[in-house]
């Protein structure tokens, strides 16, 4: 057990003063729980693999269950993939920032954020405390849902507090998130491309835009 501090945040206008405690905390290889667009996520920094690991073992999740990168910019996801196929390129222009994770082909830099795996999965949040997160790190956060690995993922505050006080050491409340349910994740890293989990996005929707398996 860790000494959990709890920090009310104003979701309109985020105090910069407790986003950069949040932002040096996961510099320094720390966890911070955070509101997004979707659930309440669990970040670390994505370039300190103890931290990654750390992410797996406090929501006692399988380490063959990829995280998902958060950026705060889509020219930052360049460095990180190996291809951008004009269909996901559509994706992003309709739903980034959004509530849909996009699975690419990972660059040799990209490799070093994902230990080894051969794709990378990618999101702009539409969020504020979130993209002022991941602008005060000025890196990619390393993120998953900040629940117990099974249980269902927060989408208040009071529900994440409950899942993992005392385990990480940073959690930045604001109520309830807009969508109140995960991200959709496509792959666009093979063809046909695959959806593999509906959340806030409909496969429908999606299949509007691009062809999928």
């Amino acid at each position: 057990m860790i000494k959990t501090k709890v920090l009310l945040i104003n979701p309109r206008k985020p105090e910069k003063k407790k986003i950069l405690l949040a932002a040096e905390i996961i510099k320094k290889g720390g966890l911070v729980i955070f509101p997004t667009d979707t659930v309440y996520g669990l970040a670390a920094n994505a370039f300190l693999p103890e931290a990654r690991k750390r992410i797996y073992r406090v929501k006692g999740r399988k380490f063959d269950k990829p995280l998902i990168f958060l950026i705060d910019e889509i020219k930052k996801i360049y460095p990180l993939i190996s291809e951008l196929p004009k269909e996901a390129e559509k994706l992003i222009k309709r739903y980034w920032p959004g509530p849909l994770s996009i699975i690419f082909k990972v660059s040799p830099l990209g490799v070093i954020l994902t230990g080894g795996l051969k794709t990378i999965g990618l999101r702009i949040p539409d969020n504020k405390i979130a993209l002022s997160l991941v602008t005060a790190c000025g890196i990619p956060l390393a993120t998953t849902s900040a629940n117990l690995s099974g249980r269902e993922s927060p989408n208040r505050a009071k529900q994440a507090i409950r899942n993992l006080k005392g385990k990480v050491e940073l959690i930045l409340a604001s109520g309830e998130t807009k969508y109140k349910l995960e991200s959709t994740i496509i792959d666009v890293s093979t063809i046909p491309f695959r959806v593999i989990r509906e959340g806030c996005v409909k496969k429908t929707q999606l299949e509007k835009i691009m062809k999928l398996k």
